[in-house]
């Protein structure tokens, strides 16, 4: 399990994302890079890491289902995970 304040930043990274996106496309657009100086570092969509929905774990998430792949197998093992079940031949 991940430490609850790094869920948290990464929480509060993707709201200032959100709040700046129009603003900071508006001032890309006009080339005003003097501007986008002043709106703050964790606005940018580039400092977001994909976390695990249910453990908060950065490595090894799978975007298809916004898990980790630890937590997919556990899931997928018991049948929590429609339509996926192990491969065997």
């Amino acid at each position: 399990m991940a430490k609850e304040s790094m869920k948290a930043r990464e929480v509060k990274r993707a709201k200032l994302v959100k709040k700046y996106a129009a603003k900071r496309a508006k001032l890309k657009a006009e080339g005003n890079y003097d501007a986008l100086q002043d709106i703050p570092k964790n606005a940018s969509p580039v400092r977001l890491h994909n976390r695990c929905k249910l453990t908060g774990r950065p490595k090894g998430y799978m975007r298809q289902f916004g898990i980790s792949r630890i937590q997919f197998r556990e899931m997928a093992s018991h049948g929590l995970i429609p339509g996926i079940k192990k491969a065997s031949w």
